[in-house]
């Protein structure tokens, strides 16, 4: 039997919210860690950026399945926003496990010789400009000398902060008043 929005208590639609926010953020790690994967072992690829780019329209995609076929066409923009921020959040949770496990058991310093090779064409560039690279070498030796925890948790944060922007437009785009008529072929 299905349960519509308009039949359910208010922990009824949150627990709904957080079911299918839970599954849609499994999706959404699994671009990010095959973003991430793609960057740090085909750094030529462009299909490390595509698939980072493609964030924001996997959750439209999540979230218009989520709206037609559990709710009947009809979602409002608080409870799209909602479910935007859970799918982020999920799907940060789980991108921070698994960069923890890479950094800690996997890396082996490619991802510090990937920074540090682009520190230097960046200071390079800079100096070209006339701009003094002190501040951001700096940036880059502190972020190299972290642990992977923190490594994580910086990134974790990130995509959370990132997220939570990227809802308010996905919400606003996505929401519905009317009824959602499927159109079945014969």
């Amino acid at each position: 039997m299905r349960i519509f929005a308009s039949d359910m208590t208010f922990a009824e639609a949150l627990t709904q919210i957080r079911a299918f926010a839970r599954q849609d953020g499994f999706i959404l790690a699994l671009a990010w860690i095959g973003s991430f994967a793609s960057v740090l072992y085909v750094p030529q690829s462009v299909i490390g950026s595509l698939l980072a780019m493609a964030t924001p329209f996997i959750v439209i995609w999540r979230l218009v399945r989520f709206r037609n076929d559990a709710l009947d066409g009809i979602i409002s923009f608080r409870r799209g926003l909602v479910y935007s921020w859970f799918t982020f959040f999920y799907a940060s949770l789980l991108f921070c496990l698994a960069q923890y496990v890479y950094f800690r058991f996997l890396d082996k310093g490619l991802f510090n010789s990937i920074l540090i090779n682009a520190t230097q064409v960046m200071s390079e560039v800079y100096q070209t400009q006339g701009i003094d690279a002190k501040d951001f070498t700096d940036a880059v030796s502190v972020f190299t000398s972290m642990k992977p925890i923190q490594l994580s948790f910086v990134f974790m944060m990130q995509n959370i902060f990132m997220g939570t922007i990227m809802s308010l437009p996905i919400a606003a785009l996505c929401m519905r008043r009317g009824p959602y008529k499927r159109n079945y072929r014969k």
